[in-house]
């Protein structure tokens, strides 16, 4: 049966807490920072007061989507039935919506791609590679494209785990197809904007988001063999970066500040440190690291600096500086983890076997963790990205969903 577990008390939270949403992967702008403000800089023994769980959502490796008064976070039931729920903010059901099969693949299955909302519509990428814009408020199916059959796209080994990006007009996603290696679709017909033409690379479990530099908009992603720019309105390819990885696994969305674009890859691969030109149409490599292979946690760039978690070397959180590529310190005490920030700190929930999740200050100073526990129930890998949204964070665990209390009082 369904169960859910509240603390009534915990429910309001602390009005020091500066509320916002997370709309889409990895927060507002897809960049691992979430916007709340006012929120604990330690935690007590055992971590931060529990609000609730539930263990009703299905499988998957999904961060949840919180809008207003409303979380969204797709799973996968019987069947390979993949559902959307609606939960209200006291973690009770509002809806669910049955969608497609999702990914059986054997060794971490379940629903991948975090919900993107916009207004009403949400938008999903399912693990057997068809996109769907839900109408929310429906709740409904509003259109589905198969990119498989489509742009006769490539299926990957452990199946596609891309969360869409939208725009004004598109929606962009990674088919891996013949001259469709990337394409948007239009948000609100899901007729076909553009394709990549002369660039076919296959997917890559990336997500892309668009940088801006000096004023020009480009889209960036990683493919199977590496890096890509692309112009979002046309599909005209800027430029590539090979980065050869043996499993093709390139799931890190690359970050981007002040004309340097870093990206990173796991298994001993490491990240390279890009600058780009004055109008964004050329790039070239300042350095490259090998200690911080991250592989698919993420990493945040704060300030110039870069904060991220090693995969084979080492196992450690590293702090880099962005321009020069010194380490400025590195530790074990916190492993492989997905990380993300929120109001001066660094929450990192370490996979795929730990489930410690660690509060970090974001300081190139020096490493000092100021709280972690441990996730214990569940089965599942300890694969999806934390969320940070009005006072909370929330941590899943395949089928699980908890909120706690981060608030500073």
């Amino acid at each position: 049966m369904a169960r859910l577990c509240a603390v009534p008390a915990l429910i309001v939270l602390a009005a020091a807490a500066n509320a916002a949403d997370a709309p889409q992967f990895r927060g507002p702008d897809r960049t691992g920072h979430f916007e709340d403000t006012g929120l604990l800089k330690a935690w007590p023994e055992g971590g931060p007061a529990l609000h609730w769980e539930v263990d009703f959502i299905g499988m998957g490796y999904a961060s949840p989507t919180v809008v207003g008064d409303t979380i969204y976070v797709p799973g996968m039931l019987e069947g390979d039935q993949g559902v959307l729920f609606a939960l209200n903010l006291d973690g009770s059901e509002k809806w669910r919506l049955p969608y497609g099969l999702e990914s059986d693949d054997s060794q971490a299955p379940g629903a991948r791609s975090t919900l993107t909302v916009e207004g009403d519509a949400g938008y999903l990428i399912s693990g057997p590679g068809v996109v769907y814009r839900f109408d929310l408020k429906t709740p409904a199916i509003t259109w589905r494209v198969d990119l498989m059959d489509r742009f006769n796209g490539t299926q990957i080994q452990w199946d596609i785990a891309e969360s869409p990006l939208v725009d004004e007009r598109y929606v962009y996603c990674a088919p891996g197809g013949p001259d469709a290696g990337l394409a948007a679709l239009d948000k609100h017909t899901g007729e076909t904007a553009w394709t990549s033409k002369g660039f076919s690379d296959p997917s890559a479990y990336c997500s892309p988001d668009i940088i801006v530099h000096n004023g020009r908009r480009i889209l960036v992603s990683m493919s199977a063999k590496g890096l890509v720019g692309a112009n979002p309105d046309t599909g005209e390819v800027l430029w590539t970066r090979d980065h050869p990885d043996r499993w093709d696994i390139h799931a890190n969305t690359p970050v981007y500040e002040n004309g340097i674009l870093f990206f990173v890859a796991g298994s001993q691969m490491g990240g390279v440190a890009l600058r780009l030109s004055e109008d964004g149409s050329e790039i070239t490599p300042i350095w490259t690291d090998t200690e911080m292979d991250t592989l698919h946690g993420g990493v945040v760039l704060k300030d110039g600096y870069i904060y991220g978690t090693s995969h084979r070397s080492g196992r450690e959180i590293f702090c880099f500086n962005l321009e020069t590529g010194e380490i400025m310190w590195r530790s074990p005490d916190v492993a492989e983890s997905a990380i993300v920030y929120a109001d001066g700190m660094l929450y990192a929930y370490e996979g795929p076997a730990k489930g410690i999740v660690n509060l970090v200050r974001a300081t190139p100073e020096k490493f000092e963790r100021t709280g972690h526990f441990k996730v214990e129930k569940g089965d599942a890998k300890h694969w999806a990205h934390p969320v940070i949204a009005d006072g909370r964070l929330y941590i899943r665990r395949g089928e699980y969903l908890w909120s706690y209390d981060i608030a500073a009082k």
